[in-house]
């Protein structure tokens, strides 16, 4: 419970409690006018709890997550039978893609602009670096 008192959590909770009352305040005004005839404002005075009650459920869930401790991406959770002993979890470790570089030829066709830009295409290939600018054709 400690970690949720440290500065950075008493400025979120102070803002959890500053926007959920701010909008039900805000509702209470949209439904007052609303009683008084403004037909508009029916929609807002709907909208506005619905706005707090966000804000109530992303601080909660920020809460839960804090509460539950930093979790490994990938890793199973451990069985409820397990020693007293734990171990440290490890992270997944995922090889990365080799996209092979074979020369791909491109058939020439009777249309001198595709043939054109196919060449525009290779060269912009050949040159990962380059920018369309520098193209010297």
């Amino acid at each position: 419970m400690k970690r949720l008192w440290t500065p950075a959590w008493i400025v979120r909770h102070v803002a959890m409690v500053v926007l959920v009352v701010g909008f039900l305040g805000l509702g209470w005004w949209q439904l007052s006018r609303a009683a008084g005839g403004n037909p508009i404002s029916w929609g807002y005075a709907v909208e506005w709890p619905v706005f707090a009650g966000f804000v109530v459920f992303v601080w909660w869930r920020e809460v839960r997550q804090e509460l539950r401790g930093p979790e490994a991406p990938g890793v199973a959770a451990e069985s409820t039978e397990s020693s007293a002993t734990t171990e440290p979890t490890q992270l997944a470790v995922r090889r990365p893609v080799r996209v092979s570089r074979t020369a791909t030829t491109v058939s020439d066709s009777d249309d001198p602009e595709l043939s054109a830009y196919n060449r525009y295409l290779r060269w912009l290939t050949d040159n990962p670096g380059a920018r369309p600018g520098d193209y010297p054709g």
